[in-house]
C-alpha cells in the first residue's frame, strides 16, 4: 500500500487548473485595494470563473492561456451587504461586482464561523435559557445544530439572514449528542442582528436516553477477529499518470478539478482507440443536492438542505486516510479553498485516485471452437469525501476499460433524530426506543455539459414498446424500441419510467460509426423517486431540479447550478427552472445533460448508531460510439492470481 501526494497547480498551469493558494492570496488583495475588504467582510465562496468553452477548442481557441478570473461572494454583516464580484488575476482589476438584493436573489451560503455563532447567541437569549431550564438542561450541556432557513410564510424574515436551529443534548465532550434531540423547540435566529428572531416551544418531552456512542465497547461489544487482512498492491505502480491536473489512464485522459461549492470537476474527458482522440464531456460535476424532509411537525417541517449551495460541500471536504477511506496504490491531491477570511486552506489529501478491479470484463467458453476465454475488468476512481452536518457523503466518478463512465454517490453517518412522538408515527422511523428518525430524501443533479465528438450533440428518449398480438405478431412476443428526439428544452423536460425501460442517448449527428449511425452515449437512470414533496410547497420551487430525472438545456456559460447561484434562502423559480422559460433548440446544438438523481431514505434500525453506506447514482456506457467492444486489446490476467492457494500455477485464464 503506498502513496503518492501531488498538490494541485504545481506544474505549467492550464486554463482550468483550479485556483492556487498564491492566486487565492492575490484575489483578496485585488479585493482589498478596491476597498471591498473590512474587518467585518467574510468570504461566502472563491472560486475560478472558468474560460469560455470556445476559447478552448477548434478554431475559436486562444493561441495564448485565457485570462485568470475569480468570483467571489462576500458578507458584511455590519453593512448588511452581499456582494456578487468578478476580478481579473491577470489585470488586478475588479471587473464587475453586484449588491444581492436578499429578497430577491437569496443570501450568499453559509459560514462556517456561523455555526458556532447560534450557540453564542442561543446561550445568551433569555427565552432559549428558559426553556432549556424547563427541561432541566443549561446551555453547556446543549449543542445546537446551524440549520439553513429556507423560505417560509412565517413573520418577520423577509430579507433576513437566517438560520434555525435544533438542540441535542451532549453529555460529556466525546458524546454523540444526536442520541438526544431536545424536541419541541426550536429557535430562528437572526445571525445577522445576532439575535433570536422566532420561538417554538411547546413545552418539554422526554429526551431519549439512548447511548449513541458507536466507538464505545458498550454498543459494540468485543471487535471481532475473524476477518483475515486484504491487501490490494501494484507491485509495477498504478496504470495511469498525473501530470499536473491531467489524468490519463487505459485510453482516458481528463482534467482533475476541485471547486468549494461543487467538490470535483472533472473537464475535458476524451478517450483514444488506436491513435484517434476523442471528446466526451467538457465538464462534469454534481451541481446541486438537496435533503428534504418529510415530517409536517412544526419543529422540522422547514427542514430542506442544499448541501452544495448552502454549505458548499467541496468546501467541507475530508483529509483523507490512507488504508482507510482509500486502499491500495493510491495517489492523493490536494485541493486549495479559501476561508471565511479570504486565506487560501490546503484540504491535505483531499482528491482519492486509484485503480479497482471491478470483477469480469467478458467472457466465453465456446464448444464448437474450443475456446474458453475471459478477461477482468478494473475502473479508474476519483473520489472525495465531504461532512456536511450530521450527514458524510462520498461522491465517486469511475471510469471503465470498456468506455463506461458512472457516478456514485455514497451516503453515511449519522441520521438526523427527534423524540418519537408516538408508537407509529406516520413521518418517521423508530431506530431506537423512543428515538425516531424522520422520512426524507437525497437527492443529487448532475451536469454533464456534452462534447460527443464534437459540439453539435442531441438527446433521444427510448422507450420499450410491447405489441400486441395480432397481424405480424401471431405469438405475441414482438417488442420493440421508441426513439423520441428531444428537439426544444421544453420538451426535455422527462422522468424515468422503469416499465418502459426508459433510457437517454446522446449522440452526434455528424458523426457516424461504420454502420452509418450517429455516434453516442446512454443515460442509464435508476428511476427512484423524484422529489417527494407536494407541487405547490416553498421547497418544490426551491428545488424544482429535483422534481424531474432528466433536463437539457442548450450550452450557456453562466448555467452552472440546477438550483441558481443564490440558493441560500432563494425564494425560488431559479436555476433550471429559469433556464428552460427560454426554450431554445437543443437538436444538433452545443448540450447540457442535467440528470436528477438519489434516494428516498425511510430509516432503519439499523441505521443506527451510524448508517452503512448507502448508494445512488447512474450510468453513462457507449452506444454506438464504437464500432465494436473496445476491450478485445485487454490482455488476460497473470496465470498465478487465477489459481487457488495450493492450486498449480499453470493454471491459466485464458
Amino acid at each position: 500500500m503506498t502513496l503518492q501526494t501531488t498538490p494541485l497547480a504545481t506544474v505549467a498551469q492550464h486554463p482550468l487548473d483550479q485556483l492556487s493558494g498564491a492566486e487565492i492570496q492575490e484575489a483578496r488583495r485585488i479585493l482589498d485595494a478596491a476597498g471591498l475588504l473590512a474587518d467585518t467582510t467574510r468570504f461566502a465562496y472563491l472560486g475560478l470563473v472558468e474560460p469560455p468553452k470556445a476559447a478552448l477548442y477548434g478554431d475559436g481557441a486562444d493561441t495564448a492561456a485565457p485570462e485568470r478570473r475569480v468570483r467571489a461572494m462576500l458578507w458584511d454583516a455590519a453593512l448588511s451587504r452581499s456582494l456578487d464580484v468578478r476580478l481579473s488575476l491577470a489585470t488586478g482589476e475588479v471587473l464587475a461586482q453586484r449588491e444581492l438584493d436578499p429578497a430577491v436573489d437569496g443570501q450568499l451560503p453559509i459560514l462556517f464561523e456561523e455555526f458556532e455563532i447560534i450557540e453564542e447567541i442561543l446561550a445568551a437569549d433569555p427565552q432559549w435559557n428558559a426553556a432549556l431550564a424547563s427541561r432541566g438542561l443549561t446551555p453547556a450541556q446543549v449543542r445546537v445544530s446551524p440549520l439553513s432557513a429556507g423560505v417560509f410564510e412565517y413573520e418577520n424574515e423577509e430579507g433576513k439572514r437566517l438560520l434555525r436551529g435544533l438542540g441535542f443534548r451532549q453529555d460529556h465532550p466525546g458524546d454523540h449528542a444526536w442520541a438526544h434531540p431536545i424536541d419541541g423547540l426550536v429557535a430562528f435566529v437572526d445571525v445577522e442582528n445576532r439575535r433570536v428572531n422566532h420561538l417554538i416551544d411547546d413545552g418539554p418531552v422526554p429526551v431519549p436516553e439512548v447511548n449513541g456512542n458507536y466507538t464505545d465497547p458498550a454498543i459494540h461489544g468485543e471487535l471481532r477477529t475473524d476477518l483475515k487482512l486484504i491487501e490490494i498492491t501494484q507491485p509495477e505502480g498504478p496504470s495511469f499518470t498525473l501530470d499536473g491536473n491531467h489524468l490519463s489512464w487505459a485510453g482516458w485522459d481528463l482534467r482533475v478539478g476541485f471547486d468549494a461549492r461543487e467538490g470535483l470537476v472533472l473537464h475535458q474527458i476524451h478517450h483514444t482507440q488506436e491513435g484517434r482522440r476523442r471528446p466526451l464531456i467538457h465538464r462534469a460535476a454534481i451541481s446541486e443536492m438537496v435533503v428534504p424532509y418529510g415530517d409536517p411537525a412544526p419543529y422540522r417541517s422547514w427542514q430542506n438542505y442544499f448541501d452544495s449551495g448552502e454549505y458548499l460541500v467541496g468546501r467541507d471536504a475530508n483529509s483523507l486516510k490512507l488504508g482507510c477511506d482509500c486502499l491500495g496504490e493510491i495517489t492523493y491531491m490536494s485541493p486549495v479553498v479559501a476561508d471565511d477570511f479570504g486565506n487560501p486552506r490546503a484540504i491535505e489529501n483531499g482528491i482519492c485516485i486509484h485503480e479497482e478491479d471491478a470483477g469480469i470484463l467478458w467472457k466465453h467458453t465456446d464448444e464448437w471452437a474450443g475456446s474458453n476465454e475471459v478477461r477482468r475488468n478494473r475502473r479508474l476512481v476519483v473520489s472525495f469525501f465531504t461532512t456536511v452536518g450530521n450527514y458524510d457523503y462520498g461522491f465517486y466518478w469511475y471510469l471503465y476499460l470498456d468506455g463506461t463512465i458512472e457516478f456514485e454517490a455514497k451516503a453515511t453517518g449519522i441520521v438526523f433524530t427527534a423524540a418519537l412522538p408516538e408508537k407509529g408515527y406516520a413521518y418517521a422511523s423508530e431506530i431506537a426506543p423512543g428515538l425516531g428518525a424522520p422520512y426524507h430524501q437525497h437527492l443529487f443533479n448532475a451536469r454533464l455539459d456534452m462534447m460527443i465528438d464534437g459540439g453539435t450533440n442531441r438527446v433521444e428518449e427510448l422507450d420499450l414498446v410491447r405489441l400486441p398480438k395480432g397481424p405480424g405478431n401471431p405469438h405475441g412476443n414482438a417488442f420493440t424500441q421508441k426513439r423520441t428526439v428531444l428537439a426544444r428544452e421544453s420538451e426535455a423536460i422527462r422522468d424515468a419510467d422503469g416499465s418502459k425501460g426508459r433510457t437517454w442517448h446522446i449522440s452526434n449527428p455528424e458523426s457516424l460509426n461504420q454502420l452509418g449511425h450517429p455516434v453516442g452515449y446512454t443515460l442509464y437512470p435508476e428511476g427512484q423517486p423524484t422529489l417527494a414533496m407536494a407541487d405547490d410547497s416553498s421547497i418544490a420551487s426551491r428545488a424544482a431540479f429535483a422534481r424531474h430525472h432528466l433536463w437539457v438545456t442548450r450550452h450557456a456559460e453562466d448555467e452552472l447550478y440546477a438550483a441558481g447561484d443564490f440558493v441560500n434562502q432563494h425564494p425560488g423559480g431559479a436555476g433550471l427552472p429559469a433556464y428552460v422559460a427560454q426554450d431554445r433548440d437543443i437538436d444538433g446544438k452545443d448540450i447540457v445533460v442535467w440528470h436528477s438523481f438519489g434516494l428516498t431514505h425511510f430509516p432503519r434500525p439499523e441505521d443506527w448508531p451510524i448508517m452503512p453506506v448507502d448508494t445512488t447514482g447512474f450510468t453513462l456506457k457507449p452506444h454506438g460510439f464504437f464500432d465494436s467492444n473496445p476491450t478485445l486489446d485487454v490482455p488476460p490476467s497473470a496465470s498465478g492470481h487465477c489459481a487457488a492457494p495450493g492450486a498449480s500455477t499453470a493454471a491459466s485464464c485464458h
